[in-house]
């Protein structure tokens, strides 16, 4: 009988012992699956990663387009035979130019230097205005065909400013994310007065 007992409390004992080393085991796994987690958090959030790539070229993309721009609004604005769409382009240009320093503050606020890169997207746009200014140059329709050369401008911008303030969210990036909403707002509200002077003044003018 004592023999038995001392047995049996030795296999309890032992249960026990290797019971303490399983749970030992399990508590350092789970440190282990937590700090993993935790690591691949940081980097979805941080700058190691292709998302935080392809903000930073979208941005660079967007920055060239809005230079771009700057140069060609006050052609455009000079070709204007309205006075509102010439008044709408100038003041289109000065808020062009507030973007670009705001583009300008997102870089700076990441740390990150600028890559140099084209928007080919923005030449063939220009391109196409710079078309219609020569075609219909002298024409009863020429601010009707500036008013959709300037929107094509505007709804790629829109699209670009778009997807970056999308990607600023999703990087965790709460500043940048905003300064961008700001633009985005800017160039919807161009378009719409835009689309408010082509329908009031501008196509019913190319009419006569």
């Amino acid at each position: 009988m004592g023999v038995a007992l001392v047995e049996n409390f030795n296999c309890k004992g032992t249960m026990k012992k290797r019971s303490g080393k399983n749970q030992s085991s399990s508590r350092s796994n789970k440190a282990t699956t937590r700090r993993n987690q935790s690591e691949d958090e940081s980097d979805q959030g941080g700058m190691n990663n292709a998302l935080h790539e392809l903000f930073l070229e979208e941005l660079a993309d967007i920055h060239n387009a809005e230079q771009q721009l700057t140069k060609a609004l006050p052609k455009m604005a000079k070709a204007a035979e309205s006075e509102e769409l010439r008044q709408a382009f100038e003041e289109h240009l000065e808020q062009t130019e507030e973007q670009i320093s705001r583009l300008d503050q997102v870089f700076e606020s990441l740390g990150e230097k600028m890559k140099r890169k084209t928007c080919k997207a923005m030449q063939g746009l220009i391109e196409e205005g710079n078309e219609v200014m020569q075609e219909h140059k002298g024409n009863p329709a020429i601010d009707a065909a500036l008013i959709a050369a300037a929107q094509r401008v505007e709804h790629y911008e829109m699209a670009g400013y778009g997807c970056a303030r999308t990607y600023a969210h999703m990087l965790g990036l709460t500043e940048q994310s905003a300064l961008l909403q700001r633009t985005l707002d800017e160039e919807g509200d161009t378009d719409h007065k835009l689309t408010d002077l082509a329908e009031t003044v501008v196509n019913i003018d190319a009419l006569k």
